[in-house]
């Protein structure tokens, strides 16, 4: 039977009813036990409470006889107040006791010994209410009449509940007087309640509305109180005495049998949760069998890569959707196939049969895969990457093979399509190399071009000045052509060098010193620097060694840096002070390097512009093309060396790059 979320249901619902139906039995078993044994605790209690009534009862009426015999005693030989005295004495739960007339006058009273005078603080009136209200029961009925109790307050700040008993005295039919007798409710219930009910409960007078007047007992000892009322009715008061046994709860297990019962369902709980833990866990297995299932069924049909399974015979077992759609053929038509399989073109079925063959003798395929040709079902070829592995069962037998397989035309097509993308992208270099090249060349040629202008202008101008000497003109004239020609040389060896950086190939290096790099590039730097009244200081030690670079472009850094630093210079600049000085770097000793300085006294670069000084492109000029310092850097990092630039003390900015000794 399949395992479905129903199934899981019902197994579910048959287990709970079955487990409420033993905790139902149980509970109810130990609940009627329980309540059984509280009966019989609230029984004890209720007999306890019937028995102090009754015995207060008695008690009672053998304290009124008591004063029936003190009313019809001889008062010529014994007077009243001796007879109360002694009464008083046997009787503690007496607080007073009163002779009065039969208009309640008091006649004589006597206190107890036991404590100080009651009424001693607030008085006795004559016609207090409750003693009116006793007196006229007693009158009513020819007996004892009993008032309501009032709480009376002491000097020690306590106070006593007092009750009032009534008797009439009959002299000769007629009514003579009263006798009153004061009872403290606490002490009628400290004598007249037997200890025995007091040793474990806690017995007090309460009125109707539960107000407790009067207490004794054990204090509370139990966690549970059980509780019996029972009515104390006397002749003009009632009152309820109350009966709270302080008990533990009952036993869990009153009796043998319940025990015996509880113990055989706790017995088939366990049984119960035992089962139950089982099913859980034979549950939690077929969830987890269900969710490899499920998982592996959702990946297979997620994946792009075609998967099949063969047995030892070479039957097909399984094939995955992407593995039907990618053959053109339905599971159902793949599955139990054996060698040919439908997807093998004909013309290779003999090559695919031999290698089947040595695949099941044991043969593992390499571990990159074999290439294959399989044919759809429309009879189109594909090519495919074949990875296969061995399939091993649970009790590691190797039962067939599993193949993974991969439709590799798509990736066939786009590789032709990157090598032909890559093609025209060399074009397209060579292109954007040409470009930069122009660029670079109408950047370098600036500066021999315009020397070339202006010895050109000045020798128009020595041929137009009549006052020179013929000597003279010759000369200055031989000298000026002469400068013009090594210019022009120059701008053709600049369009070289450029021309061989954009190519990048290795220049031709040779061995200069640093004076006659500065030498080279001392004219044009000097004419630049009349022009703008710029004073050029030259700070180079003849014993240097020389350096291995390419002359022609690091004349171009010096020229490029030189002019740079005299254009940052501007009107304001007090004094206008170019220094070109050659030092040996810091790092001489291991690494024999030359470092190359041009520094000039300006207004320094801003740190904004100092983070794209080297970016192309990047210019502060009006006329700028924004590719000098980047040439430069270019120029020096070929030659393994770094520029750097760094602020002048007090002002301005020093350029520095290093080459290396020869």
């Amino acid at each position: 039977m399949p395992f479905t979320a129903g199934t899981l249901l019902r197994r579910w619902v048959l287990w709970v009813l079955l487990v409420l139906l033993v905790l139902s039995m149980l509970s109810t078993l130990v609940w009627l036990a329980g309540r059984y044994e509280v009966s019989q605790v609230q029984s004890r209690s209720e007999r306890d409470a019937a028995d102090a009534v009754g015995d207060i009862r008695t008690a009672l009426t053998r304290n009124v006889q008591s004063l029936q015999a003190l009313q019809f005693a001889d008062r010529s030989a014994v007077p009243w107040s001796q007879d109360a005295a002694g009464l008083l004495r046997e009787h503690r739960e007496w607080v007073r006791l009163e002779w009065r007339d039969a208009d309640l006058n008091l006649l004589a009273a006597v206190d107890t010994p036991f404590r100080a005078p009651v009424f001693a603080r607030m008085g006795r009136p004559a016609r207090q209410p409750e003693i009116v209200q006793a007196c006229g029961v007693a009158r009513r009925q020819s007996g004892p009449g009993y008032g309501a109790s009032n709480y009376v307050p002491l000097n020690n700040g306590l106070g006593l509940e007092i009750m009032d008993l009534c008797l009439p005295v009959i002299t000769d039919g007629q009514l003579t007087g009263y006798t009153v007798a004061s009872y403290s409710l606490q002490e009628v219930l400290v004598n007249m309640v037997g200890p025995q009910l007091t040793r474990s409960q806690e017995v007090s007078f309460t009125e109707a509305d539960g107000t407790r007047l009067a207490m004794h007992g054990t204090p509370r000892r139990g966690s549970r109180i059980f509780t019996a009322k029972q009515l104390l009715d006397i002749p003009g008061h009632a009152m309820v005495l109350r009966m709270d046994s302080w008990r533990a709860a009952p036993d869990f297990f009153p009796n043998v049998l319940t025990a015996l019962v509880t113990a055989m369902a706790i017995a088939l709980v366990t049984v119960l949760t035992m089962l139950a833990r089982d099913m859980r866990r034979r549950q939690r297995v077929e969830l987890d069998l269900a969710d490899a299932l499920a998982f592996r069924k959702a990946m297979e049909d997620s994946l792009v890569t075609g998967l099949r399974a063969r047995d030892s015979q070479g039957r097909i077992t399984y094939v995955n959707p992407a593995f039907c759609e990618m053959v053109g053929f339905e599971a159902k038509e793949l599955m139990g196939h054996g060698i040919p399989a439908p997807y093998w073109p004909p013309e290779m079925v003999d090559e695919y049969g031999m290698r089947q063959a040595l695949r099941l003798a044991g043969n593992a395929p390499p571990r990159e895969g074999v290439e294959s040709v399989f044919m759809r079902k429309n009879g189109e070829r594909f090519a495919v990457l074949i990875f296969e592995a061995p399939l091993i069962n649970a009790t590691g037998q190797q039962t067939g093979w599993m193949s993974a397989v991969l439709d590799i035309s798509e990736q066939r097509r786009v590789e032709e399509v990157s090598r032909a993308s890559q093609e025209r992208l060399q074009a397209t270099a060579r292109l954007a190399t040409v470009g930069e090249m122009a660029s670079l060349l109408s950047h370098e040629l600036n500066q021999p071009l315009a020397a070339i202008s202006s010895y050109a202008t000045g020798s128009l101008n020595l041929l137009q000045d009549a006052a020179l000497e013929d000597a003279q003109l010759a000369e200055s004239l031989g000298s000026a052509i002469q400068r013009i020609g090594q210019q022009a040389e120059r701008a053709g060896k600049v369009i070289k060098s450029v021309h061989d950086f954009v190519r990048r190939r290795d220049q031709a290096r040779e061995a200069v010193t640093p004076r006659a790099l500065l030498d080279d590039v001392m004219p044009l730097v000097i004419l630049q620097a009349r022009k703008l009244g710029v004073r050029v200081d030259v700070r180079c030690a003849l014993d240097l060694p020389a350096v291995l670079c390419d002359r022609t472009m690091v004349e171009q850094v010096l020229l490029n840096l030189s002019r740079n630093a005299m254009q940052a210079m501007g009107d304001d600049t007090p004094h206008k002070v170019l220094t070109l000085s050659v030092r040996p770097a810091a790092s001489n000793a291991v690494s024999r390097w030359l470092e190359f300085t041009v520094a000039d006294v300006g207004a320094g670069i801003p740190e904004a512009v100092a983070e794209k000084l080297f970016t192309p492109f990047f210019t502060t000029k009006a006329e700028g093309m924004g590719l000098g310092l980047s040439l430069c850097r270019t120029v020096v990092e070929q030659h393994g060396g770094f520029l750097s630039h760094r602020a002048n003390q007090p002002r301005g900015t020093v350029f520095s790059f290093t080459l290396p000794q020869s």
